[in-house]
């Protein structure tokens, strides 16, 4: 099923877990694009033998499809960070008719988060980095998220752009594993070494 947008209401379903076929509602955002479908079952194909009991980090959450689909698939914990107040109230929603109790919803942006966090360090097992495509974010996303010592050794990060991500973009103690192309996303998996 394909994002819906009906009078500034987005839609998408969770596609696997516990909550396959549920529905979530986020606001018309800009720059809030959710991962598509076919995007995220190969993405959870990929991490089928490395989600369960994993804590997760939807560093730049929007519609939250990345963070609620882990937990729907046994994930132990996801936080999720979104700085826009609309996107938040919106998770914290979701969660709610989910019954999402291992959800952490954060109204942060995703740099203020990563330099006041209490997290503990190298707790994070699995990371979404998916900013907006403008601007550049990702490589300054990935720096920030190696140097915050939050990652577990090994820790998994999840990478969706626009364009080619080459290694030369990444901490020089992550590598690219698998990479695909949905139309115009790229995505990848990394591992952190």
């Amino acid at each position: 099923m394909k994002t819906r947008r009906k009078s500034g209401i987005g839609t998408l379903r969770i596609i696997g877990g516990e909550w396959r076929s549920r529905v979530l509602r986020f606001p018309a955002v800009d720059g809030l694009r959710p991962t598509p479908n076919r995007v995220r079952e190969t993405l959870f194909n990929w991490l089928r033998e490395e989600i369960r009991d994993k804590t997760c980090l939807d560093l730049f959450a929007g519609s939250g499809a990345l963070g609620f689909e882990a937990l729907s698939r046994g994930a132990a914990r996801a936080i999720l960070i979104e700085r826009n107040a609309a996107a938040c109230r919106a998770l914290a929603e979701n969660a709610r008719l989910l019954q999402a109790e291992k959800a952490d919803i954060r109204h942060s942006s995703a740099w203020d988060w990563l330099r006041q966090t209490r997290q503990a360090p190298a707790s994070i097992d699995l990371v979404f980095l998916d900013p907006p495509f403008a601007g550049g974010l990702l490589p300054r996303a990935c720096e920030a998220i190696e140097q915050s010592a939050l990652l577990a050794r090994p820790a998994l990060i999840y990478l969706e752009a626009d364009a080619e991500i080459t290694g030369r973009q990444l901490p020089d103690n992550w590598r690219i594993r698998k990479t695909a192309t949905a139309g115009d996303v790229r995505y990848f998996l990394a591992r952190r070494e």
